[in-house]
C-alpha cells in the first residue's frame, strides 16, 4: 500500500530503505523501450479508449480496466496533484476503502509520493522493507508507481499494487509508463473540457442570476434572493452581505445566513477592519484558505475554517461587502473567486437600484402625505358653502386633475345684498399651481375688503401679482358682483372662460332655455404689468342662470380624443328641462355629462362649474 500522509499528523520526513527500483527510461522517455507485437495491441486499445471519451471519470475506468487485462493488479488508484496545496488525491480507486478516499499525500512522501517528487517510476518488491510505510491493507507485498507528466509538469501518479512479493516486472513497469505518457494527455484533456464545460454552465447561471436580480426592487427581497441564486454556483456554508453606511461611515449585516438558515447579526465592521473591512478598503478580493492562521480574521463563527470576502462597487465606490464561509479548510478556489467577483459587479448594479427604488418609493410616500395636506390646505381655502342671497341661489363644484390643483372659486361679502364671485384657473397643474392659486386667493381676499367693481378689482390684483412676479406663472379670473337689490350681475373677465347666460325662450316651465356667451375679455392676470379690464352689467329675470367654467370641461377628451366643447355644453344646458332645474342640479348635470362623454379617460386639467340662478 502507498505510504500516505495523514493530515491530522506532522510530516516525519519519510524515507525509502527497501529494494525500489526507479525506472531508467522516464514517463517521458518511453522511446527506448522495446515495443512487443503484444504492446502494440494494448496501445491501440488504451489509444481507442482515451480518444472516445472526454468523461474524466469514464476514461479512468477505462484505463483501470485495459491494464487489468495486461497486469493482474490487486489495487489500481490515479491520484491527481492539487496546484494549490500541492497535495496528491485520490480521483480514481479500486480495492481501497473509503478510508483511504480521504487521505492527502505530500510530496515526497510513500511511494506515490516520492514518485511524484522525484518525477520517476518507482517499483517496490517487497513494501515491508521499507521504513515507515504506512500499511493501510496488510495484504499488500509489492507497489508500483508511476508519475504522469505533461509539459514538463506532474499532474498526478498511476498505482498499482499486488498482494504478491515481487509481484510486478520491469516490463510491467515499462508498459505502465507507456500507459502514463497517454493517459496523462488524455487527463489533461478530460479536465480542460470538464473545466470549460463548467464555466461555461456557471456563466449560463451566471446571466440568469443577473437577469433575475435586475428584476428585483425591493432591498430585502433582493439580498435574500442573492443568497440564494448564489448558491448554485458556490456550495457555501455561510453568507453574509454588508452594507456601507455613509452616515457611520460603517459596515453594517444586512443580510445574513447559517446553514441555509436566515440568522440577525447586529455588528458592523470599519473600513480594514477584519476580513470584510480590509477587501472593502483595499477594493480587492480576499481568500483565505485557513482563518486560524489569519491574523486580520476577527472571531464570530467558531466553527469557521475558510472564508472569501468579496467588495461590491458601484461607480467607483464600495456600497457593501459579499461574504462567504466555509467549515473546510482550503474550500474557496480561484474558481471561486473569480465567480464572486464576475457576479459581484452586477449585484453592485442591483443593490444600487433597489435602494435608489426605496429612496423614491420613500419621496414618493412623502410627498403622497405632503400632497394630503396640500390637498387638505387647498380645500379649506375654498368657500365651504355658498352664500344664500334672497333672490338668488349659488352651487359650486371643483374636482382636482391630481390630488391637488390649480383652479380656484371663492364668495367675497361685498356688503348688504351684494356678493362677489371670482373664478381662476392658474398655468400648470399639481402642487406649484396650488401653491400659486394660494396666493392668488390670498391677496384676492385681501383687497376684498375694498368692495371695488370688477375691472378694478382684476387691475388691483394684477399689480399685487406683478410685484411678486414668477417667471411663468399667470392667473385666468373672471369677477362677478351679484346685486341681489336690483338682480343685476356686473362682469369682468382677464383672459378666463367666457361664461354662459341662460334665459328662458318662453313662460312654460316645459319649454328650453336659450344659451348665450357672455363676450367678455382681457390679458390674463400676472403676465403685463398696468394692465386695463372692462366690465359688463346684465339684468336678469327669475328663473335667467349665469354658468361659469374653466376651461377643464370644455377641454374634456374621450378615449378618440375628441374634445367635451363649448357647444356640447350649450346643448346640455338648452335640452335640460327647466322646471329639473335648480343651481346645484344644474352643477350636477355637467359634471355627470362630462364624466359619461370622458368614458373613465383619465382627467388631465382641473374642472370647476359654479352656477347662479336668479329666484
Amino acid at each position: 500500500m502507498t505510504d500516505v500522509a495523514n493530515p491530522m499528523e506532522p510530516s516525519t520526513g519519510d524515507h525509502f530503505e527497501g529494494d525500489y527500483r526507479p525506472a531508467e527510461p522516464t514517463a517521458q522517455q518511453p522511446a527506448n523501450v522495446r515495443v512487443e507485437p503484444l504492446q502494440i495491441e494494448f496501445l491501440h486499445r488504451l489509444a481507442d479508449a482515451l480518444n472516445t471519451t472526454l468523461d474524466l471519470n469514464t476514461l479512468m475506468h477505462r484505463v483501470a480496466d485495459l491494464v487489468r487485462a495486461v497486469i493482474d493488479y490487486r489495487i489500481f488508484a490515479i491520484l491527481l496533484l492539487n496546484d494549490r496545496t500541492q497535495d496528491l488525491r485520490m480521483r480514481f480507486q479500486i480495492g481501497h476503502t473509503p478510508e483511504i478516499e480521504r487521505m492527502r499525500i505530500r510530496l515526497g512522501r510513500g511511494v506515490v509520493g516520492m514518485a511524484a517528487m522525484q518525477r520517476t517510476s518507482i517499483l517496490v518488491e517487497d513494501v515491508s522493507q521499507l521504513e515507515n510505510y504506512i500499511n493501510a491493507n496488510p495484504d499488500v507485498r509489492s507497489e508500483l508507481a508511476v508519475p504522469l507528466i505533461i509539459k514538463n509538469k506532474v499532474i498526478g501518479v498511476i498505482d498499482i499494487q499486488s498482494e504478491s512479493l515481487g509481484f510486478f516486472t520491469r516490463d510491467h513497469q515499462r508498459l505502465l509508463e507507456l500507459v502514463a505518457s497517454r493517459v496523462a494527455v488524455a487527463i489533461e484533456n478530460a479536465r480542460l473540457y470538464t473545466r470549460v464545460s463548467r464555466q461555461a454552465q456557471t456563466l449560463t447561471v451566471l446571466n440568469d442570476i443577473s437577469r433575475e436580480i435586475t428584476s428585483i426592487l425591493d432591498l430585502d427581497d433582493l439580498l435574500e434572493r442573492i443568497g440564494v441564486l448564489l448558491k448554485r454556483v458556490i456550495d457555501f456554508q455561510m453568507f453574509s452581505i454588508l452594507l456601507w453606511n455613509d452616515r457611520t461611515s460603517l459596515l453594517e449585516h444586512r443580510f445574513s445566513t447559517r446553514y441555509g438558515e436566515r440568522i440577525q447579526r447586529e455588528r458592523t465592521i470599519r473600513l480594514g477592519h477584519g476580513i470584510i473591512g480590509t477587501a472593502a478598503e483595499q477594493r480587492q478580493p480576499i481568500l483565505v484558505p485557513d482563518v486560524r492562521k489569519e491574523p486580520r480574521y476577527l472571531a464570530e463563527n467558531p466553527e469557521t475554517r475558510s472564508e472569501l470576502s468579496v467588495p461590491l462597487i458601484y461607480k467607483g465606490k464600495v456600497i457593501g461587502v459579499l461574504d462567504l464561509e466555509h467549515t473546510r479548510v482550503n474550500y474557496f478556489t480561484e474558481d471561486h473567486q473569480r465567480t464572486l467577483g464576475t457576479l459581484a459587479a452586477q449585484v453592485a448594479i442591483s443593490i444600487a437600484n433597489a435602494r435608489l427604488y426605496q429612496r423614491i418609493q420613500e419621496e414618493e410616500q412623502r410627498l403622497e402625505r405632503d400632497l394630503a395636506m396640500a390637498r387638505q390646505v387647498q380645500l379649506r381655502l375654498l368657500p365651504p358653502s355658498p352664500p344664500r342671497p334672497h333672490r338668488a341661489e349659488f352651487a359650486a363644484a371643483f374636482l382636482p386633475a391630481r390630488s391637488i390643483g390649480g383652479d380656484l372659486y371663492d364668495f367675497l361679502d361685498y356688503g348688504p345684498g351684494r356678493t362677489a364671485l371670482a373664478v381662476g384657473d392658474v398655468s400648470g397643474k399639481a402642487a406649484p399651481a396650488a401653491l400659486y392659486a394660494a396666493l392668488v386667493s390670498g391677496i384676492l381676499r385681501s383687497l376684498a375688503s375694498q368692495h371695488l367693481p370688477p375691472a378694478e378689482l382684476l387691475a388691483a390684483l394684477n399689480d399685487q401679482l406683478q410685484e411678486r412676479k414668477l417667471d411663468s406663472q399667470y392667473v385666468t379670473m373672471l369677477i362677478a358682483v351679484w346685486d341681489d337689490a336690483n338682480q343685476t350681475i356686473e362682469i369682468a373677465n382677464a383672459g378666463s372662460v367666457q361664461p354662459l347666460f341662460l334665459t328662458a325662450t318662453s313662460g312654460s316651465l316645459t319649454h328650453a332655455y336659450e344659451v348665450k356667451t357672455v363676450a367678455a375679455e382681457g390679458f390674463p392676470l400676472g403676465l403685463f404689468p398696468e394692465a386695463k379690464y372692462e366690465a359688463f352689467t346684465l339684468a336678469t329675470q327669475p328663473g335667467d342662470m349665469m354658468v361659469f367654467f374653466s376651461d377643464g370641461i370644455v377641454d374634456a377628451e374621450n378615449s378618440a380624443g375628441e374634445m367635451f366643447g363649448s357647444e356640447r355644453l350649450a346643448t346640455l344646458l338648452e335640452q335640460h328641462p327647466t322646471a329639473a332645474r335648480s343651481a346645484r342640479s344644474t352643477v350636477d348635470a355637467i359634471l355627470e355629462a362630462v364624466q359619461n362623454f370622458q368614458s373613465g379617460t383619465e382627467h388631465f386639467d382641473d374642472e370647476t362649474v359654479v352656477v347662479l340662478r336668479t329666484l
